[in-house]
């Protein structure tokens, strides 16, 4: 009997762990910029009016609604949305058909081989974020290593530089490099269970390798293709550093946007407002495909 209550307590205590950790640095956080996002900017610290107040022992709710209509009316709020799905949508895909082979090459290789792949792959980690975005910087630049090469061979003229950085291309490069072992790590997972008898099936049935690969190891791919897609879109739509550094002046990304109106403009309702919706409009959906994910994985085990 204390041998079932001490299980039971140890379950409950694991379980409880996580469970406090994400109550305490998501919820509560969450919580507050929803409420906050129902203020109105003021002169003063804070820079908004209180949304709960005490006055004369009642409780007083001040809520405001402008934040939210002033971001339904403003175009330029909907279109950087916009904007940042089509970049971070963009930016996933290229990081698949990157992240795809390489993790398929790693699940195939001897095993020995395959720990000394994966740790060049984690390796990036080993380094700053942001270092590693200056890196990248660096080597764009107009007189950086990429365009000095470019010119010495002769494809490009002297003097004459290719304007790599502060564009679109550069935003996605930064992207697909900085969270490129996010796809891949999960694909990996995923590839390494692929049974050889399986592949080894589909041949003697008389595929061909494009075919076996189209129709076999696609389909069986799924929950790492979600997993590593969900992994690289989530964080690309709220990218700040990357579009700051690599963008250009006009580049349309809706952490950048939030970063303006947090600390430039000092609205933090409506800073609020655009952390709200990030989370309803793009991750939501993700977690209900996870969900649905889940639910079919059910179904084919039964």
């Amino acid at each position: 009997m204390i041998n079932r209550i001490a299980s039971f307590v140890g379950v409950r205590g694991v379980i409880a762990l996580p469970m406090i950790w994400l109550l305490v640095f998501f919820l509560l956080p969450f919580i507050f910029v929803f409420v906050l996002s129902f203020s109105t900017i003021r002169n003063g610290m804070p820079p908004y009016e209180p949304v709960v107040n005490f006055k004369d022992s009642f409780l007083q709710l001040n809520i405001h609604l402008s934040s939210w209509e002033r971001f339904f009316e403003n175009p330029i709020y909907i279109g950087t949305f916009l904007s940042s799905a089509k970049t971070a949508f963009i930016a996933t895909f290229l990081t698949l058909l990157i992240g795809f082979p390489m993790a398929y090459v790693i699940a195939r290789a001897p095993e020995a081989r395959r720990h000394l792949l994966l740790m060049l792959v984690i390796l990036p980690f080993w380094t700053s974020f942001l270092l590693r975005v200056y890196a990248i910087k660096t080597i764009l630049y107009n007189q950086g290593p990429v365009n000095q090469f470019l010119m010495k061979i002769g494809i490009l003229e002297v003097n004459s530089p290719i304007q790599f950085l502060n564009t679109d291309f550069a935003v996605y490069l930064g992207i697909v490099y900085t969270y490129l072992p996010f796809m891949i790590l999960p694909l990996y997972a995923n590839l390494v269970k692929l049974e050889e008898s399986v592949l080894e099936a589909s041949s003697d049935l008389g595929a061909k390798p494009f075919w076996t690969f189209w129709q076999v190891v696609i389909p069986l791919s799924y929950p790492g293709i979600i997993a590593g897609c969900m992994l690289v879109f989530i964080p690309a739509v709220g990218e700040f550093v990357i579009p700051d550094l690599l963008g250009a002046t006009d580049t349309k990304m809706i952490g950048k946007t939030i970063y303006v109106e947090y600390f430039n403009n000092r609205d933090y309702p409506m800073a609020s407002v655009l952390s709200v919706v990030v989370l309803i409009v793009f991750v939501a959906p993700f977690l209900m495909m996870r969900k649905w994910q889940d639910k079919l994985a059910e179904v084919n085990d039964a």
